[in-house]
């Protein structure tokens, strides 16, 4: 019995990082819809993460706002834009307490920790505590972005990555990783399998902002960019499965 088990334990596959960050959009949790948040699909992400956890994998995660409101749009309207880049954040805290409960309801432990101080529903942001939830095997969702204006959740994802000590930062997209040009107007469009920071930059390619891949360029942080709904999954991706685009070191 016991060799049945260590025989069928060595047949899975072990994932390639121990700890990562995942940063999905706030769109990605709208679904179908406009606007706001689409509960099956953010309990199909919760199914993604769960999968992940299975494997032994500490996770972290950001989550942007687009879905409820964006900064640069507030901004571009006339509003003042540290005071929709506030609004933006406040928007990240919403959706990541909406992944909170689609995650606990699968059983697993789960903290938000927000850059904004807001002790009544979620934990503020200390390094070291959040590193403990993390080796005690708990999800953690860092809202708020970097708690600063004019930065994007990108680049929050990054610095939290980087914080966090984790080996890669993976990106969930619409699409299955770095293209050359937009894959959804230019069917000739170009995928890249392994991309430099460097290359990135210089080619101008909507990986991230500028000052997340400069972040992760100088963090040496690989950056893994994926599709949301790739068949073999968010785990099948960890495990090296399927397509997707590997940002790192020329």
């Amino acid at each position: 019995m016991t060799d049945g088990v260590a025989t069928m334990a060595a047949s899975v596959p072990r994932p390639a990082y121990k700890r990562i960050l995942l940063k999905i959009s706030g769109e990605a949790l709208m679904g179908p819809g406009q606007f706001g948040l689409h509960p099956p699909t953010v309990e199909r992400i919760a199914r993604e993460v769960e999968a992940l956890y299975g494997l032994g994998v500490e996770i972290a995660m950001v989550i942007g706002g687009g879905n409820i409101f964006r900064g640069l749009q507030g901004s571009a309207q006339g509003m003042e834009r540290t005071t929709a880049d506030y609004m933006g954040m406040l928007a990240t805290v919403m959706n990541a307490l909406a992944m909170q409960s689609a995650i606990e309801n699968l059983g697993i432990n789960t903290r938000v920790v927000s850059a904004i101080p807001m002790d009544q529903v979620c934990e503020p942001y200390i390094r070291r505590r959040a590193v403990r939830h993390l080796e005690k095997g708990r999800v953690v969702i860092f809202a708020a972005g970097t708690g600063n204006p004019y930065f994007t959740t990108d680049t929050a994802a990054t610095l939290r990555a980087s914080e966090m000590s984790c080996e890669a930062l993976f990106k969930g997209t619409q699409v299955d990783g770095v293209y050359d040009s937009d894959p959804k107007k230019n069917p000739a469009a170009r995928r890249y399998d392994r991309i430099s920071y460097d290359q990135v930059l210089m080619k101008n390619l909507k990986v991230m902002d500028a000052a997340a891949i400069a972040l992760a360029r100088d963090n040496a942080l690989p950056i893994v960019v994926f599709a949301l709904d790739e068949p073999n999954g968010l785990a099948g991706i960890v495990q090296g499965k399927g397509r997707f685009t590997t940002v790192e070191p020329s």
